[in-house]
């Protein structure tokens, strides 16, 4: 079956921006574009096979590619109890009253919740167990900080986790403690892994259970790919059981949204039996494929633990977290980069980036390979000699425009008017020539491109604020940041011949708008709704 879709204001994110009126799918893959008569003329006397569809004036985008993004998580966190918007201790604590009433927890059982933000509290410090106490003192409380780098729990939890006062902080982690040195139920990066560990794993029929119910969610938003990181959502840290999840679902014909795997195996011998099993970067199909190895180097910058070269602005005596020692990040760079796999480290802080590009560039020199296409994720506080260094080495930018909307009230709290003149800096990474893509991070923020969009645009909050944008000379052009969620994205995993564009011969995948996204007020961007999704010529959403 043909399908042509005609009268359409079809934006094909090539370079230039070149926009056409109409094409043609077939086999899942787009087969002509050009004007209606074009590609109409194209098909004639085949008109038995050949469907035509009007798209009545709509703009047409290639399907959005989330280039970071825990899809698992995010179906695993509309499980638990949502913090978000929750502007107070108080607040918090009478919703998780509500949530163990209403959904009749039983007493010793944990009651999870996620998306909490101290920063708009009105004493703006972390949640901690006394907190958590007056939820509850029969049931383990665990709450995840929005960032997910820090986690809030409570007496009960610590009983059952074992955590005391002689309990030693683990390598990369903080157990933070009051001035008695008992822990207040706070667990900052590796140390929240101690009440990760005791939450119960799921099955792989659990696991294809949550991953449809993300992928339906993707696909209502226009998203026909993700880079996702999968592999640590769940206790056992089983990497076997999401691999054969998604490929079940594959077989099953269930996968709506083409997946490309960043595996987080920080742990070298659990990263040893990957290699060992032949998965390496590419392995798979073109619904399910191994991307790069994925590495949390830092933390985050609202709990100050994302790892900087200078003291926090606001915490003199603090600089972070690195989660590995140089000689640590090294090898595992390496034996990725040996072994033929792409990398994709974590990195928000300017110390963590230059550990992060000098285990690159160490990499390139023992065992130099072409188009490595290496990269750093979020690129936060970054500097002059990062981005110079990125170029030269062909380093990717996986960044996320929508995190400008909330950090832009505390980020220069936590480092300062200096630092901030080279932190956030999207639209000049592109203009320098640095590969960047753009992606959500969901669940840390919406899953939804358009919203991401929305803040590349304008550099405000949802709200508007600040009038004019935060450092508006950042600003992409709408243009730009569709290009970053589709072109760009596929670059960043060696797929830019097959998808992220609307041209012959790529995946027919493709999100219709109900507004021109380049031509609306871009203070109403988020107004904008996908009306229709397609991934390889069927309809998704």
């Amino acid at each position: 079956m043909i399908q042509i879709y005609k009268n359409g204001n079809v934006f094909t994110a090539k370079e230039g921006f070149e926009r056409c009126q109409a094409f043609a799918v077939e086999n899942g893959r787009f087969v002509r574009t050009g004007t209606d008569e074009e590609v109409l003329a194209e098909f004639q006397g085949r008109e038995k096979e050949t469907e035509v569809i009007d798209l009545e004036g709509k703009m047409v985008v290639p399907g959005f590619n989330d280039s970071h993004i825990h899809l698992l998580n995010y179906a695993y966190s509309l499980t638990k109890l949502h913090l978000e918007g929750l502007n107070s201790v108080e607040e918090i604590v009478e919703a998780g009253i509500r949530y163990v009433k209403e959904k009749k927890i039983p007493a010793g059982q944990w009651v999870i919740g996620c998306g909490w933000n101290h920063y708009f509290f009105p004493e703006p410090r972390f949640l901690n167990r006394h907190d958590l106490d007056r939820i509850s003192t029969e049931h383990p409380i665990l709450f995840t900080r929005v960032c997910e780098h820090t986690v809030a729990v409570n007496t009960k939890a610590l009983e059952v986790l074992g955590i005391g006062k002689n309990t030693t902080d683990p390598e990369g982690g903080e157990i933070v403690r009051d001035e008695e040195g008992e822990p207040l139920g706070i667990l900052r990066e590796t140390a929240r892994y101690l009440a990760y560990e005791k939450q119960p794993a799921k099955s792989v029929e659990e696991i294809k259970e949550l991953l449809v119910r993300a992928m339906d969610e993707a696909a209502a938003v226009g998203i026909t790919s993700v880079q996702s990181d999968d592999f640590e959502t769940f206790s056992d840290k089983d990497w076997r059981k999401v691999v054969k999840a998604y490929k079940e679902l594959e077989a099953e014909g269930k996968m709506k949204v083409r997946v490309y795997e960043q595996c987080l195996l920080p742990d070298l011998s659990r990263f040893q039996e990957f290699l060992d099993e032949g998965y390496r970067t590419g392995t798979g199909d073109e619904w399910f494929k191994i991307g790069p190895l994925k590495l949390l180097t830092d933390g985050s910058i609202g709990p100050r633990s994302a790892s900087l070269s200078e003291p926090y602005a606001d915490d003199p005596e603090n600089r972070g977290i690195a989660v590995f020692t140089q000689e640590e990040l090294n090898e595992r760079i390496l034996l990725a980069h040996r072994n033929g796999m792409q990398t994709a480290c974590h990195g928000i802080g300017d110390a963590a980036m230059r550990m992060i590009l000098t285990a690159c560039e160490k990499a390139q020199q023992e065992a130099p390979r072409e188009d490595a296409r290496h990269g750093i994720v979020h690129v936060q506080f970054a500097a002059p000699d990062i981005f110079k260094r990125m170029k030269k080495g062909g380093i990717i930018g996986y960044v996320q425009p929508v995190f400008v909307q909330s950090d832009m009230h505390c980020a220069e709290e936590r480092v300062g008017k200096e630092r901030l003149k080279y932190s956030y800096r999207f639209h000049s990474m592109k203009q320098m020539g640095i590969h960047t893509s753009l992606s959500s991070d969901c669940p840390i923020e919406s899953i939804n491109p358009i919203d991401g969009i929305y803040v590349a645009v304008t550099r405000q909050d949802y709200n508007g604020f600040p009038e004019g944008g935060w450092y508006p000379e950042e600003k992409m052009s709408a243009e730009e940041a569709i290009r970053g969620y589709t072109a760009d994205s596929a670059y960043s995993q060696f797929e830019e011949k097959e998808k992220g564009t609307i041209e012959e011969g790529k995946y027919a995948d493709f999100a219709v708008l109900s507004h021109d996204l380049t031509k609306i007020e871009p203070e109403r961007i988020r107004e904008v709704k996908v009306v229709m999704t397609v991934a390889g010529g069927v309809r998704t959403a």
